[in-house]
């Protein structure tokens, strides 16, 4: 079911704000958020403004304040309930005030309401929070602003309304964006990319570990700002200890030292070097309305279901021989290939990729919840650990009940999990591979997905980290209470993060050190990392607040996971510690009442939704059959024009009918495998076997660009023409495709171990000859031969 409002130009409804500032500042890994909301209001009557906005998944919001004329009102937390029934009360009796709330199915968006805007007055909304920076494959830190909220399925049955998005297209967006971001880092920045354009990187001193980014003019909102800033010699550890706040009481989290440490572990490289060769690899695609919609605004022939068939088509050929695979996809109903997961063989990798050929984008909406129940349903096969790929724009409103299902299950998998297209939820996408023990990816802006996704393949191939555990080693008299959840994974060059509160103080010694232990590959191994307890400066309250957000959300989850077994004391602490800390939660809401200037606002307020850009259009709208209200996780009625009056607390609204979606477009089969000939490198890559061989055919001959006599004519006499179309491939690959060999490099090791177990006579002669018939000189060593 989709709940969807407010597909209505901007011309037929005026809209209060005119512009968002946003500034970034970032240390090291961390990053501190503040942006600025300005409201005018141009009518003839009083207005309350609302305004459905997403922030990453992770962050932790701990400032809201309005500035009227030259007075601030800084909002306080309370719980949910006592914020919004203050907030009605204010605006019943004639006084502004400021809501915001976030969203009780998905962390990553928030609802803010500015009432009692009177006709003229113009009003700054300061809104801040701090957050933690993903790693990249690359070693790159990616900052992203969503500037994209597309509207959020709602599967049928579930718990609680959706969240209401009142949506334009990106070219009617009624107000700015200005962007600017200041970098400070222990180590030179070397570069930042983004997805948007950029002015010059300004660097601020001359040995460049300090620099300045800004958003360059006109800012179209048709995707989000992505930022990835590369350090040199990045990601070394790093343990953060600050300072208490002096007026909060000794032995609370806030008025207590917390402790912040990164620890990166480095595998042998021997370990990495081997492939496994065992796992069950289920990947779980998603087929709804909205995957039909252009990968990116510039290859709009590129559809996101067109390029996840591709990337279908370079895992299957990557995966190791012996090991089991199975391939679901879901909408509103969900498919499997197989009624459970098979092992890997020409035959059924040729029956999995004749199905993906078909996957077009026409299931609806996007239930993510059933399959993966369908997919836990299923016993582990022994000796082969579970690894799960879960692609998705991560358009979904049960975010949480998704998350809690992950988690239920992660002894059991490994969850890895891609974000396709703008807009695609941080909280889901992140969380999936949080509560997996795995790894996101986000698929954006011109970004391929193949590349991408092999490099989480990767990942998955490493042998799993087991026996994980943590000790510390202080001083006596000082002790660590651990905040963050147990790591239940680790993997090369990502990173691992620990917060904890320090009671207690020493009279003498003044460093600690934290060891993470675990086994890796049945070898015993350690991180160590030595810390000084002396409180860094300039860092505020940053570190607490993530600490504070990273208890939140555990408690959180296991609130849900207890409910209707307790009696509410996990909300309690919840409550408690989010208005001690200044960090909401989905318990709490920010409210500010401007109680003093003496003002009454005369007349009942005319509600104002202010939109957010979408990206789907016409085909890629396909799930909504129509504009319709429903009943709003944030007590919003998102009819066009609204009067509000004075509601009693508690009193329930009548819902209104719902819309139902309605099938997506059609889209055109693609042609097999072997008729493909727009693209050479995936032509190769469809024709190699599961075993890592390629056969000589005019086929391959094709895609290398070549006749079938020519290449057969020129192959060694006494070579077979499976070793001889296989080293040709390996050729072509390092000769003309160098610059996509993540996508191909998981393959051509398999075809080169395919080569050694032939023991085939005179293989320096056939790369002299394939060198001579493809005009390459690659050398015999670059082939892994």
């Amino acid at each position: 079911m989709m709940n969807r409002c407010g597909l209505i130009t901007v011309q037929k409804e005026p809209v209060p704000l005119k512009s968002i500032e946003v500034e970034l500042e970032v240390r090291d890994h961390v990053a501190t958020v503040v942006s600025t909301l300005n409201y005018q209001n141009k009518e003839d009557k009083a207005v309350e403004a609302v305004f459905v906005f997403p922030l990453p998944g992770d962050a932790a919001v701990c400032h809201f304040s309005a500035v009227i004329g030259q007075k601030e009102i800084v909002a306080e937390v309370k719980e949910k309930q006592e914020a919004r029934e203050e907030y009605d009360d204010a605006l019943s009796s004639g006084q502004q005030a400021f809501l915001l709330e976030e969203s009780e199915q998905s962390p990553d968006i928030f609802s803010m309401k500015v009432g009692g805007l009177a006709p003229g007055e113009s009003a700054s909304i300061r809104l801040e929070y701090v957050t933690e920076l993903a790693v990249q494959a690359d070693d790159g830190l990616r900052f992203c602003l969503p500037a994209v909220l597309n509207p959020r399925y709602q599967p049928q049955g579930s718990e609680g309304a959706s969240v209401q998005v009142f949506s334009v297209p990106a070219s009617l967006v009624p107000y700015t964006l200005c962007f600017c971001g200041r970098l400070f880092s222990p180590r030179p920045i070397c570069k930042v990319e983004s997805s948007c354009s950029l002015d010059p990187l300004q660097y601020l001193n001359t040995d460049q570990t300090q620099a300045t980014v800004k958003l360059a003019a006109g800012h179209k909102f048709d995707k989000d700002v992505e930022v990835v800033i590369y350090y040199k010699d990045a990601h070394q550890p790093t343990a953060v200890v600050e300072a208490g706040q002096t007026s909060a009481e000794t032995g609370t989290l806030m008025g207590d030292p917390v402790v912040m440490v990164s620890l990166y572990p480095e595998f042998p490289q021997s370990v990495m070097s081997s492939v496994d060769s065992c796992g069950e690899f289920v990947f779980l695609m998603d087929r709804s309305g909205s995957m039909g919609a252009p990968l990116n605004n510039k290859e709009r022939h590129q559809t996101r279901i067109s390029s996840a068939r591709d990337t279908l088509l370079l895992l299957l050929k990557s995966l190791p021989m012996g090991c089991y695979f199975n391939i679901y996809s879901f909408g509103s109903s969900f498919q499997h290939i197989f009624p459970q997961s098979v092992e890997y063989s020409q035959k059924t990798m040729e029956e999995a990729l004749k199905k993906v050929e078909e996957m077009k984008a026409n299931l609806g909406g996007t239930e993510i919840l059933e399959p993966l129940k369908h997919i836990y349903s299923h016993r582990c096969i022994p000796n082969h650990p579970r690894q799960l790929f879960v692609f998705t724009d991560g358009e979904v409103g049960n975010t949480k009940q998704v998350l809690d299902l992950v988690k239920k299950n992660s002894g059991s998998h490994r969850c890895f999990s891609f974000g396709i297209g703008e807009g695609a939820s941080s909280a889901l996408i992140n969380g999936l591979a949080k509560e997996g023990g795995g790894h996101a990816q986000f698929i954006t802006g011109t970004d391929r997905m193949q590349p991408k996704v092999m490099q989480s393949l990767r990942f998955a191939l490493q042998p799993a980290v087991e026996d994980i555990s943590v000790t510390w080693d202080l001083p006596t008299g000082v002790s660590v209470t651990v905040l963050s959840p147990p790591i239940t994974s680790i993997f090369q060059g990502q990173r691992s993060l620990i917060y904890g509160q320090l009671t207690g103080k020493s009279s003498e010694a003044t460093e600690g050190s934290v060891t993470v232990k675990y086994s890796l590959a049945g070898r015993p191994s350690q991180s160590q990392l030595h810390f000084s307890l002396k409180p860094a400066e300039d860092t505020g309250l940053t570190v607490h607040r993530l600490a504070a957000r990273t208890l939140i959300r555990s408690l959180e989850m296991e609130d849900r996971e207890l409910r209707g077994r307790q009696d509410g004391g996990m909300k309690e602490k919840v409550v408690q510690l989010s208005v001690q800390s200044g960090v909401s939660s989905c318990f709490t809401a920010f409210i500010a009442v401007n109680k003093t200037d003496g003002k009454v606002i005369q007349g009942p307020l005319v509600r104002r939704n202010v939109p957010r850009p979408k990206l789907r259009g016409g085909g890629g709208m396909s799930r909504m059959a129509m504009v319709c209200a429903a009943p709003a996780s944030f007590g919003m009625d998102l009819n066009q024009t609204c009067v509000r009056k004075a509601v009693a607390p508690n009193k329930k609204k009548k819902s209104l009918p719902s819309c139902s979606p309605f099938k997506g477009g059609s889209f055109p089969l693609r042609s097999s495998p072997k008729q493909l000939t727009r693209d050479p490198f995936m032509q190769l890559v469809s024709l190699q076997k599961a075993s890592g061989c390629w056969t000589l055919d005019p086929h391959l001959a094709a895609a290398l660009g070549k006749t079938r006599e020519e290449v057969e004519e020129s192959k060694p006499a006494t070579v077979n023409s499976e070793v001889w179309a296989t080293i040709l491939a390996l050729i072509w690959l390092h000769g003309f495709k160098m610059d996509a060999k993540e996508e191909w490099e998981l393959l051509a090791k398999k075809a080169a171990s395919w080569l050694h177990s032939q023991n085939a006579p005179c293989v320096p002669e056939c790369v002299d000859a394939g060198n001579a018939l493809l005009g390459c000189s690659v050398q015999k060593d670059a082939l892994m031969l």
